[in-house]
């Protein structure tokens, strides 16, 4: 671990906001996928949530998914289910989605704990998900299309978000919780051995301040025996 890869991850692990989320509630196209996790690394998205497609592309969309490196995701089986989970936590969501009730989505206060529901690419945020969520925003037009596409979309509304955080201050220090802090470091620091203690069941190792494995014998033994007993269960 150089010391410039160390500052790295630890300023930009200081800027992820744990109250700012998104649900991406069957999408399916794995380039928009891709762009809309990258904008939520942009802005400091800790969790994303994903319900996926329940066709032929699911296997494509998980794989996307799991691709993904520096925002943690999590799947649900269901677009209300994501949102339900997120309002327990205390999340408003807003859905970008075109209602009677929608407005302008600069006329909302993202510095409150948000999630942002993304429909499907054809579709949009269907009806029983737009029910669950708590507020609709929309993006106004001034051409002859209706809507953006759902990854341009995520990233003008998220930037939005961004700027709100920014001005209030919420970036300029960490406001991960230990657990979050240590647990999400190791993921990034050591991506092949946080996969393998997943996998295995091996809780991650302690660091040391320079972001090396506090313990690398002891860490090696208990991951060597998880792996062991694993192969001949």
């Amino acid at each position: 671990m150089t010391p410039q890869r160390l500052q790295r991850l630890r300023a930009t692990l200081a800027r992820r906001q744990p109250d700012l989320s998104v649900i991406m509630d069957g999408v399916h196209k794995p380039h928009n996928i891709a762009a809309v996790v990258r904008t939520c690394d942009a802005v400091g998205v800790l969790e994303l949530h994903a319900a996926l497609p329940d066709n032929r592309a699911r296997n494509t969309v998980s794989t996307a998914l799991g691709s993904q490196r520096w925002v943690n995701v999590h799947e649900h089986h269901c677009g209300e289910d994501a949102i339900r989970h997120v309002q327990s936590l205390g999340m408003q969501v807003l859905a970008a989605h075109w209602s009677e009730h929608a407005v302008p989505y600069r006329e909302v206060d993202y510095t409150r704990p948000t999630a942002l529901l993304l429909g499907t690419e054809r579709t949009g945020v269907d009806d029983i998900s737009a029910a669950a969520a708590d507020r609709h925003v929309i993006i106004p037009m001034m051409g002859m299309v209706s809507s953006f596409n759902v990854s341009v979309a995520a990233a003008i509304i998220l930037a939005e978000a961004c700027e709100q955080r920014r001005a209030a201050g919420l970036y300029q220090q960490s406001r991960l919780n230990q657990q979050q802090y240590r647990d999400t470091f190791f993921k990034w620091a050591y991506p092949k051995l946080a996969e393998h203690c997943r996998r295995f069941g091996v809780p991650y190792p302690e660091l040391r301040e320079d972001g090396e494995i506090a313990n690398p014998g002891r860490f090696n033994f208990q991951l060597s025996e998880a792996i062991r007993a694993g192969q001949t269960s």
